[in-house]
C-alpha cells in the first residue's frame, strides 16, 4: 500500500538515500522538521516499511569482486513446487545480488556479483546448473558499470 507523502517526509527520505548517517539537527534543516518530528517521523517511515532498512553500500572493486554477470535462466517446467524451490535456493547464494522473475523466453534474470571467471564459473556449474529446477543458462558480462543509484525516484 502506498504511503502519502508530505514534501518534508520527501525532503526526509532524499536526505536518508544521499546519507543515512546525517544527525537528527542536519535531517531537521534539510527537510523542515523539528529535531523531534524527525526522530518520530523516521519511526513511522520504518513502521510503515517506506524505509526498509539502513545500510552501508561497499564498493565490490575494493573488496576483490571484479566480475558482474546478468544470468538469464530457464526453468525445467513452470510448476510452483519448481519455482519455490529454485527462489529458495537462490535467497540462500550470497552471490546472487537481486533475482527477478521475468516474462519473455527465460524465468529468471540473476545479478551476480564474483571475484574471477574461475569462481563465477564454479558458482555457475555447481551452484544453478546443477539445481534440479533449471533447464540452461545464459551469462552476459558488464564490461563497465554506466550507472548506478540506490535512490528512489519518487
Amino acid at each position: 500500500m502506498k504511503m502519502n507523502l508530505s514534501a518534508s517526509d520527501r525532503k526526509l527520505l532524499k536526505a536518508l538515500q544521499e546519507n543515512v548517517t546525517l544527525s537528527q539537527i542536519e535531517l531537521a534543516e534539510r527537510s523542515g522538521l523539528s529535531r523531534t518530528s524527525v526522530w518520530r517521523r523516521v519511526r513511522e517511515l520504518e513502521d510503515g516499511g517506506v524505509i526498509e532498512s539502513r545500510v552501508a553500500l561497499l564498493s565490490p572493486r575494493s573488496l576483490g569482486l571484479q566480475i558482474h554477470v546478468l544470468l538469464s535462466v530457464s526453468m525445467v517446467e513452470h510448476s510452483d513446487k519448481v519455482r519455490q524451490s529454485f527462489e529458495a535456493h537462490v535467497e540462500q547464494l550470497p552471490e546472487v545480488m537481486e533475482c527477478f522473475s521475468v516474462s519473455g523466453e527465460r524465468d529468471y534474470v540473476l545479478q551476480i556479483i564474483s571475484s574471477d571467471m574461475e569462481s563465477y564459473n564454479e558458482f555457475l556449474n555447481t551452484k544453478i546448473l546443477h539445481h534440479s529446477s533449471v533447464r540452461s543458462a545464459s551469462s552476459s558480462f558488464a564490461l563497465r558499470r554506466v550507472k548506478y543509484t540506490t535512490d528512489l525516484p519518487f
